[in-house]
C-alpha cells in the first residue's frame, strides 16, 4: 500500500511532508512525499516560505508515479493558484483519489501562501477531491460563510464542493462530517496542550492511510480523528511522532 503527500516542508518535523510520512508509517502504509515549498518555521513561530517551481513539482510527481502504483494521496500546502492548477491536473491525469487539507495559515500564525487560495481550490482542486478537511477558518474562506455554532458548521459543509469534515478544534471539539449529504457530528473533548502543531496535517494523512488499508471514507475519518486525539492526549502520534 503506497500513498502520497503533496505538501510543504516544515524543518521542525511537526507538520507538512515530514509529519505526513511519520503518520503513514505509524499506521502501516508506505509514504511518498512531493515537496511544494520549503518553510522556515517551528511550532511557535513562522519565518518564511520558499516555493518550488511548478515544473519541478510535476517532475517529482511523474518520477514517483512512474515507479509506484498510488491510489490515495493527500495535499497540504500548495502555495499558489498555479500549483493548485498543476496538482489538480495531475490528480485527473493519474486518476488519483485526493484528500485535500486546504492549508492557508500555519498553526504558529504565519501566512503560508502567496495569496488567498480559496477561489482556486474551489474552482480546480475540490472538484477533483474525494474529501477536504478544513478547520473553521479554512471552511469560512472556502464558503464565504461565518461559522460560530454547530448549525453554522453544518450549513457551511453543505456549501463545500466535495465531501468534507470541518474540524472542531475551534468549535468546542465539534467535528462536522458531510459525506454524500449525510451529516455526522463527532464531538471530542478539548485537551489543554501546546501539542497542536501539525494536527491538521496528521488528520488528513491518517485518513489517507486508513483509506489505503481498505476502510470506507466515514470509517477512515473516524479512525483518523481518534488517532490524532490520542496523539494530542499522549504528546505523540503513535510511537513515531515526537512531542513538539
Amino acid at each position: 500500500m503506497i500513498v502520497m503527500s503533496i505538501a510543504g516542508v516544515d524543518p521542525s518535523g511537526g507538520a507538512g511532508v515530514f509529519a505526513d510520512l511519520k503518520t503513514f508509517q505509524a499506521i502501516g502504509v508506505y509514504g511518498t512525499g512531493i515537496v511544494t515549498a520549503l518553510t522556515a518555521q517551528n511550532p511557535y513561530k513562522f519565518f518564511s516560505t520558499l516555493p518550488v517551481s511548478e515544473n519541478y513539482i510535476e517532475e517529482q510527481m511523474d518520477a514517483v508515479l512512474d515507479a509506484y502504483e498510488v491510489e490515495f494521496i493527500k495535499t497540504g500546502m500548495l502555495y499558489s493558484p498555479e500549483i493548485i492548477k498543476l496538482v489538480s491536473r495531475k490528480i485527473k491525469d493519474y486518476d488519483l483519489k485526493a484528500v485535500v487539507d486546504p492549508v492557508m495559515v500555519a498553526t504558529s500564525g504565519g501566512d503560508l501562501t502567496r495569496e488567498d487560495l480559496a477561489d482556486a481550490m474551489n474552482r480546480y482542486l475540490l472538484p477533483q477531491a474525494i474529501l477536504t478537511t478544513p478547520n473553521i477558518s479554512e471552511a469560512e474562506k472556502l464558503t464565504n460563510f461565518e461559522i460560530k455554532t454547530k448549525d453554522d458548521a453544518i450549513e457551511a459543509s453543505k456549501n463545500i464542493i466535495c465531501d468534507s469534515i470541518i474540524t472542531g478544534g475551534h468549535l468546542d471539539g465539534i467535528n462536522t462530517i458531510n459525506i454524500d449529504g449525510e451529516i455526522t457530528i463527532k464531538k471530542q473533548e478539548l485537551i489543554k496542550t501546546d501539542n497542536l502543531h501539525g494536527t491538521g496535517c496528521n488528520l488528513s494523512s491518517a485518513i489517507v492511510a486508513y483509506l489505503a488499508k481498505n476502510n470506507d471514507l466515514t470509517t477512515s475519518i473516524l479512525k483518523a480523528l481518534d488517532y490524532v486525539y490520542e496523539g494530542i492526549k499522549n504528546g505523540n502520534y503513535g510511537t513515531l511522532i515526537a512531542k513538539i
